[in-house]
């Protein structure tokens, strides 16, 4: 008796449309809202310009602190009534930062929404920050980083990053800071942070039953007590790509296996190319039955993953392939890595490559869109990269008629095997010579 197993055929596409959106100017602030008639659940979350890339050198972390403190209490009430007047509302507050922007939200049902979005703008601005709170939290991070640095992979990427952007620039150095950095954040780098960045109205993005709530009243409680005009946003960076390969060697002694990171610069989000260039990731290792997953985990048996993809801000984009592999065959996994980057800018990708890329990622698009909370992510991705309302209205569409002529010419533009820096965290006695002796690039030693 056997099992015989077939692969189920895409089907055909279903309908999606985006929520209307609705803007509105309000007290020095913005508020973009997506209306979901009949939905009983409501998300509402303040947009800030206080990203990382705002960080002081030598602080980064100085904005994850801050956002692990807004619950510390306010001025007008400590830790504890603060929770208490939370969960007296059903609500928890939802904080994060990336390169663009720091994100305060909050879930309730819709009649609950116009006092949480009050209780969201007390944390936000007119936190407390206790010197011990802003301390004790401060070195909780740290120890957390030093615990996630003693593991692979997080030297590995800052090596990368550091090479591609330099050291000495915000970009070139972790989102969330290392270890060092996050223990010198003191409570002067937190307050002067938070005043300069978060007092500022920014957008409050909304996305409920419209027909029950009044954001010109949400935005009066949001924007309460703020000051400033927007920030004007920086231009994108520029694309340098390295003439040749190079190795960064990043030693472990007595690992077992080896972490690869191979990457280059890349477009920002907003570069008009973004639907061919996402579909060329993922047709090369943005799935599971991607090339590279193919090649590096089922024919060669090197790796449990691997994975490729465009990591993409509002200033910058990365190339990027991670995984990691057992040490003794470090070098033959970098050099087919490399040989199917190459071969997918050269050739393209096929008609049956790109009809199960493009039926996924559309078909992921519709199920990532059910609830409120994923439509205020989409209005923050509207936010920051300038993109106009009928963006997602348009954007499953736009990937279901995506070309192969289209995906293999962004891969033809987007894709620089030869300029690639592939950093290697291992055990660099054990992985040199072979490195080497594939001709792969020159080999370089780093600390970090």
């Amino acid at each position: 008796m056997s099992l015989i197993a077939t692969r189920p055929e895409p089907g055909s596409a279903r309908p999606y449309s985006f929520p209307a959106i609705h803007r509105a100017s309000v007290a020095g602030g913005e508020v973009v809202a997506a209306h979901l008639p009949g939905h009983l659940l409501a998300t509402a979350a303040l947009l800030l310009d206080a990203g990382a890339a705002r960080e002081d050198h030598g602080r980064e972390g100085t904005a994850a602190v801050l956002a692990k403190c807004l619950e510390e209490g306010t001025h007008h009430r400590d830790s504890a009534a603060y929770a208490l007047a939370l969960e007296g509302l059903g609500a928890e507050l939802s904080v994060s930062v990336d390169w663009d922007s720091f994100r305060v939200g909050v879930s309730v049902p819709v009649d609950l929404l116009p006092r949480t979005v009050a209780l969201m703008a007390e944390a936000t601005r007119t936190p407390r920050l206790d010197p011990d709170d802003v301390a004790r939290v401060r070195d909780d991070e740290a120890t957390s980083l030093r615990m996630e640095w003693a593991q692979p992979g997080p030297r590995a990427d800052a090596a990368l990053r550091a090479d591609l952007f330099g050291a000495g620039e915000r970009y070139g150095r972790p989102l969330y800071g290392d270890p060092t950095s996050m223990a010198a954040v003191t409570v002067e780098d937190v307050r002067a942070f938070h005043g300069s960045w978060l007092t500022r109205p920014g957008v409050l993005l909304v996305a409920g039953d419209l027909d029950k709530l009044d954001l010109h009243e949400l935005g009066a409680a949001a924007f309460a007590g703020t000051s400033g005009s927007p920030l004007s946003p920086e231009p994108a960076l520029d694309v340098p790509i390295a003439a040749t390969r190079r190795v960064l060697l990043v030693g472990r002694p007595g690992s077992v296996q080896s972490t690869l990171r191979l990457g280059h610069r890349a477009p920002e989000r907003a570069h008009p190319d973004y639907v061919p260039i996402s579909l060329a990731a993922t047709v090369l290792g943005g799935a599971f039955t991607s090339r590279l997953n193919h090649l590096i985990r089922e024919v060669k048996g090197y790796t449990y993953g691997i994975r490729a993809d465009f990591a993409m801000t509002r200033r910058f984009g990365r190339f990027g392939v991670s995984s990691s592999v057992q040490t003794a065959v470090t070098a033959p996994a970098l050099a087919d890595t490399v040989g199917e980057i190459t071969r997918t800018r050269a050739d393209g990708v096929t008609e049956e490559e790109l009809a199960v890329a493009r039926t996924w990622r559309a078909g992921s698009l519709s199920v990532d869109m059910q609830t409120p909370g994923a439509i205020a992510n989409a209005l923050a991705t509207l936010v920051v990269h300038g993109l106009p309302d009928d963006y997602y209205a348009t954007l499953r569409q736009r990937l279901l008629d995506a070309t192969v002529a289209e995906v293999s010419a962004a891969a033809a533009e987007h894709l620089h095997p030869e300029g690639l820096t592939l950093v290697v965290e291992g055990d660099s006695a054990l992985i040199r010579d072979e490195l080497a002796a594939t001709g792969i690039g020159e080999i370089l030693d780093v600390e970090i």
